[in-house]
């Protein structure tokens, strides 16, 4: 391995890793803060919910298929015209956040709803016995025992869009996995394609490990 070749590509690893933090950084909060309402009401809404509405349920679900769907190589370039207009720009680590945020959305909300359907109906058929109201019983009991499986599923859609960011390099997004394409496959560099590849699986082994020992501490369920 040439040392030499690393250290001259030192600048651009460093600002790769820091284009890849940003893509996940970003993108990764505006999915949990806005796909968890999103999953709520798709469980709280199904026909089996707290507060049933069979159509417009099946609206909403048959429009977060759809766009859980996409490619995400496809939707980067199907919607450029709408990243131009939140982010001004069409290339960039800004550009990619856009659609890595609405891909993440109902990728992160279908698990949600998973992670709620799972516990069963039993604490919810108590609460109610008890007369807690709706947002109670799902702010005071769901979001409570679900609180593990939600970090778990944190840790899931962290881990496989830091994958999905790889594709960056189309719209000049930059990140690891976009240095391992431009020095290791086009420019022949193996040893620059070798790190960052190893600095992509150091990052998912951290991300991984961090959030099944969060999800961990959080199960009233495990013992100290």
């Amino acid at each position: 391995m040439s040392f030499e070749i690393l250290r001259d590509r030192l600048p651009e690893i460093n600002q790769a890793m820091l284009e890849t933090f940003a893509m996940i950084g970003v993108a990764i909060p505006l999915a949990v803060l806005l796909g968890t309402p999103l999953g709520i009401w798709l469980w709280s809404h199904a026909p089996a919910g707290l507060n049933p509405t069979p159509r417009s349920h099946a609206v909403v679900s048959a429009v977060v298929n759809m766009v859980r769907s996409f490619p995400f190589l496809i939707l980067l370039i199907a919607i450029i015209p709408f990243t131009r207009l939140i982010v001004g720009t069409s290339v960039g680590t800004a550009a990619v956040i856009v659609p890595l945020t609405i891909n993440a959305i109902p990728y992160f909300a279908r698990l949600v709803e998973q992670n709620i359907t799972q516990l069963g109906t039993g604490a919810v058929e108590a609460s109610r016995a008890m007369g807690a109201t709706r947002w109670q019983i799902i702010g005071n009991v769901l979001l409570v025992d679900a609180r593990p499986a939600i970090i778990g599923s944190i840790t899931i859609t962290t881990v496989s869009f830091i994958s999905y960011s790889a594709m960056s390099g189309l719209v000049g997004g930059g990140g690891i996995g976009d240095l391992a394409i431009r020095y290791g496959y086009y420019r022949y560099e193996t040893e620059t394609m070798v790190v960052a590849c190893v600095l992509m699986v150091i990052l998912v082994t951290v991300v991984q490990y961090g959030g099944t020992r969060a999800a961990r501490w959080t199960d009233k369920r495990v013992s100290a």
